[in-house]
């Protein structure tokens, strides 16, 4: 799903993202709905949330009817706009998971995204889908001494919950040996990570799906769902009725379906890609690894090396829009703010050129924890993902499969399995609150960055981002 002025043509559809423009997919869509038809599960949402779902649904369901709309194509959403990262790490932060489940339920929940980084590659072996997945690791930089104090926080959560030996801080010279980014203070480097072709697995999964007997529809918007006895996927060409389930997962484009308005908040993130580098630079910049790289701003940044020898620089610095408009993502001040401070990161690049830019959304929660729940009226919803879903998609695909045929999964016990988080406040107050944190935090980065005092109202910033 996306906004209402997308376009058609394939070659239109290739612009989207470097992704899309580089899956080596032909992207002409697929057949609209055209009728009513009956389905065992009906599915909104082609991206990631919906395609795992239908993935093991049918790999584990022989025979079971399972169909997807998607108001464009599979991966125009969010899961071909993102940077790349099969993280380990959950939408809550290890800290926050230990303070609201204890120390042995947050172990289980990041062991189980640990688990999750191995499933993903291993379906992209087992299916032949060439994604790109390589283990790579993540590096969190302390870009300057005013950063430490956030990774060795982060590493004193992991080492309460035993995973220490898996995340280890190292110091700066360790780190520039790694890659050479200005201003390092050391960095905590976290080893069971990959990273990916975003663009490459959400076509795979599409194929794949069809493949194992699912139908998918593109190019057909859902105009509501409707849960009961006979739940439904309504749009303007005809109904998809479901014996079993209709499942949600249209993540910050839920948005705008009736009932779903305060359930998650848009957020739009953005993405800068350079031209391929030179040999020369890459030499002076190292990064031999392809960690992915992120420092410890509080807009959040994160880098990926790509591997036709590109940087990708992503920021989530873009303003929030009344009424979780979702038509406006671009932002181009932003947008010049990334390329400027890539070439801060890297200033052997002054004179690269950037190649691509473009934005997206993802979904937050009021709580910031994923929802994935399988309701009265035959209702499953999975979303919220704060920026963390190629990897957090497949975990929560494969609780969602398993509730809606009663299969167990072995996640039956994880603390957010049938969570439901608070709704949004109403608009405006949405609108005031979220902004005045966005512009907060922007204050207080650029105050660490001046090397002036944190601004006086920091904490009720810092308070109010994690209500």
């Amino acid at each position: 799903m996306t906004s209402v002025h997308a376009p058609s043509a394939p070659e239109s559809y290739a612009a989207t993202s470097y992704w899309l423009e580089s899956c080596g997919d032909d992207l002409t869509p697929r057949k609209s709905v055209s009728g009513d038809g009956v389905y065992d599960v009906a599915i909104l949402g082609g991206g990631f949330s919906g395609l795992w779902t239908a993935y093991y649904l049918l790999r584990d369901n022989p025979g079971l009817s399972v169909a997807i709309v998607e108001r464009e194509i599979c991966g125009y959403g969010a899961s071909g706009r993102n940077g790349g990262w099969c993280s380990p790490r959950y939408p809550l932060d290890a800290s926050t998971l230990i303070a609201r489940y204890g120390v042995e339920a947050a172990r289980n929940v990041m062991l189980a995204m640990q688990r999750t980084v191995d499933e993903v590659g291993r379906v992209c072996v087992e299916e032949e889908i060439d994604a790109e997945f390589r283990r790579t690791g993540i590096l969190s930089l302390a870009r300057g001494d005013h950063q430490l104090p956030a990774i060795q926080r982060s590493h004193q959560a992991y080492e309460r919950l035993g995973l220490g030996h898996d995340n280890i801080l190292i110091s700066a010279a360790e780190a520039r040996a790694r890659v050479n980014v200005t201003q390092l203070s050391g960095a905590l480097h976290t080893a069971h990570s990959a990273c990916l072709h975003p663009g490459k697995l959400v076509r795979g999964l599409a194929r794949v799906v069809e493949r194992l007997g699912g139908t998918i529809f593109e190019r057909t918007e859902v105009v509501r769902i409707r849960q009961g006895a006979e739940p439904r996927l309504i749009t303007a060409a005809g109904d998809l009725v479901a014996r079993r389930a209709i499942v949600a997962a249209g993540e910050a484009y839920l948005t705008q379906q009736p009932g779903f308005q305060r359930a998650l908040l848009p957020m739009s993130s953005l993405i800068v890609l350079t031209e391929p580098l030179t040999e020369t630079q890459w030499t002076q910049i190292g990064w031999r690894g392809g960690e992915g790289l992120a420092s410890q701003v509080s807009v959040v940044d994160y880098l990926t090396k790509t591997t036709d020898g590109r940087i990708l620089y992503g920021s989530r610095g873009a303003p929030y829009h009344l009424g979780s408009n979702v038509d406006r993502s671009w932002d181009e001040p932003t947008a010049d703010t990334m390329r400027r401070t890539l070439l801060e990161w890297f200033p052997i690049l002054a004179d690269v050129g950037f190649s691509h830019g473009w934005a997206g959304h993802l979904g937050v929660t009021r709580d910031w924890t994923p929802n994935i729940v399988l309701g009265g009226g035959k209702l499953g919803q999975m979303f919220g993902y704060t920026g963390r879903g190629v990897s957090t998609t497949n975990l929560c695909g494969r609780m969602l499969a398993s509730a809606i045929t009663g299969r167990p999964s072995g996640f039956e016990t994880l603390p957010t399995a049938g969570h439901v988080s608070p709704l949004w406040e109403v608009e405006p107050f949405r609108f005031l609150g979220v902004r005045y944190v966005q512009e907060g935090f922007h204050r207080i980065d650029a105050a660490a960055k001046e090397g002036r005092g944190a601004p006086i109202d920091a904490p009720l910033v810092r308070w109010l981002s994690k209500q």
